[in-house]
């Protein structure tokens, strides 16, 4: 804890989304000049003592996990007009303690000095999960999960890694488990399925076949120069992979009209027309009156910041390999999940399974000849499919995008639930 001995918090109790929930929102500041805005909300169903406690972060890089908050997982979502929230049945604190952080720095309400890599952003959260226990010693006792989703993919591995790593000497946070949903975690692996969700998914095709063809031509490029940024792990290496890679494969589904997170929408070349809800969150977090109960220091709210996302992207993070942080922390007993909803274009569950499948771990050879088995609900409803070996699962979700607990809240409340209790999928 000596690494946190000049950081403090700040903290409110606000009456707002969930008010028959213990809540605390505020400032988790360093002593490097960076101020972590946090949102935290204790579980609705159980006793506080030892019950998880999840970090939920949202992606980009540079997008706020209030959006996750307010229109997928959390306690509230944005009511229609942003001036007012509606109560969420399905939301993930139904057994556990949710703990929502705007990272890295000048993401959402957070300030200071600028992070651009997700190395460094995850020791960052590393530290504020420390000062967070020392000031609630309470919410300590139970297990500590880190999801995240979309660039999480980055976030997560990377903020594993920092535990994990400083655990090893010497034990402070309660690290259980990991979760990735729609991550871009391996983007050599995942770049290559880019038109087979395209053209040749579950859903009707997007493009005709000579332009998926075209991307499928771009691959071995794409693919050699991303292995050069695996190898050299620096902007001079990966920036070069990025732009070659999106130009000529990811973003040629922008011609297509379709959403980059769910092919069934059609959003023109407004992605934010295919979910309203977005605005709403906006209206609702600029207003002054929210920002003073939630003890914000940031009058104007931008769910996503082109800063924060210029910054990442011409450091070359994008392209970098971060499913290599996850074998050690499957054998050091940390469970994983990666789930993907089906329908999604940008992190699709086609390139989600391949990396999981590709990935060199010790249990390899066990979860790749384990079989994919049916996932029902507890009200008997078949939503997926999953792969379970050890302490490693992938889930794919029926009828879901990129964000999972948005289009399929129920499956996705079942999926957390199980994964929290340690009850399989394959039963109801």
């Amino acid at each position: 804890m000596d690494a946190i001995s000049n950081y403090q918090l700040r903290v409110k109790s606000p009456e707002l989304c969930d008010t028959n929930v213990t809540q605390y929102s505020g400032y988790l500041d360093t002593a490097e000049d960076k101020h972590f805005f946090f949102w935290f909300f204790e579980a609705r169903n159980v006793r506080r003592e030892k019950v998880p406690l999840i970090l939920w972060l949202n992606g980009g890089p540079g997008c706020s996990s209030f959006t996750g908050l307010l229109m997928e997982l959390g306690p509230c979502r944005a009511g229609k007009g942003g001036n007012h929230t509606v109560y969420n049945p399905f939301a993930w604190n139904d057994g556990a303690h949710i703990l929502f952080l705007d990272q890295p720095t000048n993401v959402g309400f957070s300030y200071g000095a600028d992070v651009f890599n997700s190395i460094a952003a995850g020791k960052d959260v590393h530290a504020l999960l420390q000062l967070f226990y020392k000031e609630f010693p309470e919410y300590a006792q139970g297990p500590l999960h880190v999801f995240g989703e979309s660039y999480g993919g980055h976030y997560v591995p990377a903020i594993a890694k920092a535990i994990h790593d400083s655990n090893r000497e010497l034990r402070v946070l309660p690290l259980s488990s990991i979760g990735i949903g729609n991550g871009f975690v391996n983007p050599l692996v995942q770049h290559k399925y880019y038109s087979k969700m395209a053209c040749n998914s579950t859903y009707p095709a997007v493009f005709s076949s000579e332009k998926c063809a075209a991307m499928d031509a771009a691959y071995p490029k794409c693919a050699q120069l991303t292995q050069a940024c695996y190898r050299w792990r620096n902007a001079l290496a990966c920036l070069p992979a990025s732009e070659y890679c999106e130009r000529n494969i990811a973003e040629v589904y922008t011609s297509s009209g379709r959403s980059y997170y769910d092919v069934r929408l059609s959003c023109g070349e407004n992605e934010d027309a295919c979910y309203p809800i977005m605005d709403d969150i906006d209206r609702y977090l600029n207003d002054t009156a929210i920002q003073k109960e939630l003890g914000a220091e940031v009058s104007a709210f931008v769910s996503c910041s082109e800063k924060v996302f210029t910054g990442f992207w011409l450091n070359g993070d994008e392209s970098k390999p971060f499913h290599q942080y996850i074998p050690p922390l499957l054998a050091g007993g940390i469970r994983v999940l990666v789930y993907a909803g089906d329908a999604d274009y940008i992190c699709n569950w086609y390139g989600n399974k391949a990396w999981s499948l590709e990935m060199e771990w010790p249990g390899k050879q066990a979860f790749n000849a384990a079989e994919d088995k049916k996932w029902h609900t507890t009200d008997f409803k078949h939503v997926g499919e999953v792969r379970e070996s050890g302490n490693f699962t992938f889930i794919r979700i029926f009828g879901a995008g990129h964000m999972v607990p948005y289009d399929q809240p129920v499956a996705a409340l079942d999926m957390v639930n199980r994964w929290l209790d340690h009850r399989s999928f394959t039963l109801v």
